[in-house]
């Protein structure tokens, strides 16, 4: 549904996008990660012909984004990081304004106003002021405007930033619906628990460049196995579990003396858990905890671009 090929853009000395190849599956959700100021912004606007590129080639639903623009936009809808909804009129008159917009007959426009409130959950909100709306809310109705006409592909840059935990969750679900209804969707955020959620297959792009993709157990799978952390009772014993952690899994493990912790990548699954367990019982150290998770994407993230990611406040500063 969406092709890629070398897209170059460059704004003043920088250089946003530096040859990058994308392809997003028809029916698909894909999410697209990456630190402030890698791309991810500028690939939704090019590819939703907001932005022209300097380089490359793009199709969206088939049709190319620079010759075939004005039949891009009839296939795409866009929902940006800030809700484009206006305060001062109620939920209902904003939906009426973009049937209008979409030239929607006057009862057709009413009724499909008013499904899309009742489908996002606004009906009993639909007469206040927008004004009165809490952020959720004011996102929901932001993308209840981008569906008035059912898009073949929706771009969503950043959807849940500076939403609460209980808007978030009311976007994801919202997002799920429309993905299983037949929707395209591409989903730029900061949020690796987002991505693990919502996506079928996540691409991350530093410095305009791809350099990851896969589903999201695959890209996991790629940092190299469980991680092992060992908590001991005794602080003095911190040095001795570090050289059992070490010899058993070949890997110098990381050290936190205040938390009396060793904790270490162990790449070989339970035989080498095994084997690490049975070092600790013949070193004699008392071990208060030991706990075994799997990789996650903020593993994932952390290893390829060397920043950690965004697990639950939104990131401030530059936007991407």
């Amino acid at each position: 549904m969406v092709v890629a090929e070398g897209l170059r853009k460059r704004f003043g000395t920088t250089m946003a996008l530096d040859g990058l190849d994308l392809r997003v599956a028809s029916g698909s959700v894909t999410g697209l990660l990456g630190p402030n100021g890698a791309g991810k912004t500028t690939v939704v606007r090019i590819l939703a012909t907001i932005t022209r590129p300097d380089g490359g080639r793009a199709a969206v639903a088939g049709f190319d984004i620079v010759a075939q623009a004005q039949r891009v936009r009839h296939a795409v809808a866009m929902a940006g990081q800030f809700a484009a909804v206006d305060e001062r009129l109620t939920g209902r008159e904003n939906l009426r304004i973009f049937c209008a917009l979409c030239h929607l007959p006057g009862k057709q426009a009413r009724q499909r106003a008013d499904d899309l409130l009742d489908r996002f959950g606004l009906a009993g909100a639909a007469d206040r002021l927008v004004s009165t709306y809490s952020g959720g809310m004011r996102r929901r109705l932001d993308l209840a405007s981008s569906l008035i006409v059912v898009p073949q592909v929706l771009f969503l840059d950043e959807p849940t930033t500076g939403l609460d935990p209980r808007g978030r969750i009311e976007m994801w679900d919202s997002v799920r619906q429309l993905a299983a209804e037949g929707t395209t969707v591409l989903l730029t955020t900061q949020y690796l628990d987002e991505a693990d959620h919502l996506a079928d297959r996540i691409v991350v792009i530093d410095h305009g460049k791809v350099i990851a993709e896969g589903a999201p157990d695959e890209l996991k799978s790629r940092v190299g196995g469980d991680q092992l952390e060992v908590t001991v009772a005794r602080a003095r014993d911190i040095d001795a579990v570090a050289a059992c952690l070490q010899r058993a899994a070949a890997l110098a493990p990381a050290v936190d003396r205040l938390r009396r912790t060793a904790s270490v990548l162990v790449p070989g699954g339970f035989g080498s858990l095994a084997a690490i367990v049975r070092e600790l019982d013949g070193a004699g150290v008392t071990v208060e905890d030991l706990t075994v998770r799997r990789a996650t994407l903020d593993d994932v993230f952390l290893r390829l671009t060397g920043t950690p990611g965004t697990a639950g406040e939104p990131a401030t500063g530059a936007t991407s």
